[in-house]
């Protein structure tokens, strides 16, 4: 059996009075929500860079560019579907992803659930193949002054 990893890494500024997707989904506690040209769901996105790297496919930004007006508001789940086909237009299979968010409000961890629960059919894996994280930045930085949203991601592919 042959395997790749890839990593992927997404940052959105936040702003006040704009929706908060992430993982799939609003997030209708937050206090801001994130800037993009799509959705900017920062982890879907670093998933989708993680699992381009793997297959070496490029980036997100190579398939679905933000000067380009299809992907204007467009919901980041639809980038998943479509790079899940490529990876798998390739031979590969996903196996697993990591990810970790960096993010100050509002907590995560209680709409991990949920967003596994989303992510892991776009991805043709279960749910416990899917590993997600949150993080404050300890009040540190961009993240930590809640002017910005990050997400890690790392991807593990395989074919026979």
């Amino acid at each position: 059996m042959k395997i790749r990893v890839g990593m992927g890494f997404d940052v959105h500024e936040l702003e006040a009075g704009r929706n908060f997707y992430l993982g799939g989904m609003p997030l209708p506690d937050a206090p801001k929500g994130a800037v993009g040209h799509s959705d900017a769901d920062v982890l879907i996105h670093a998933i989708c860079d993680a699992l381009l790297g793997a297959a070496n496919l490029r980036d997100i930004g190579f398939h679905f560019s933000n000067t380009d007006n299809r992907w204007k508001n467009m919901d980041s789940t639809f980038f998943l579907k479509e790079v899940t086909r490529l990876v798998h237009e390739k031979g590969w299979r996903i196996g697993n992803v990591d990810c970790t968010i960096c993010l100050e409000k509002p907590k995560v961890n209680p709409h991990i659930p949920a967003m596994k629960k989303i992510l892991a059919p776009l991805m043709d894996i279960t749910e416990d193949d899917v590993s997600i994280k949150a993080t404050t930045n300890e009040k540190l930085g961009y993240v930590g002054r809640e002017e910005g949203v990050c997400a890690y991601a790392v991807a593990l592919i395989q074919k026979e």
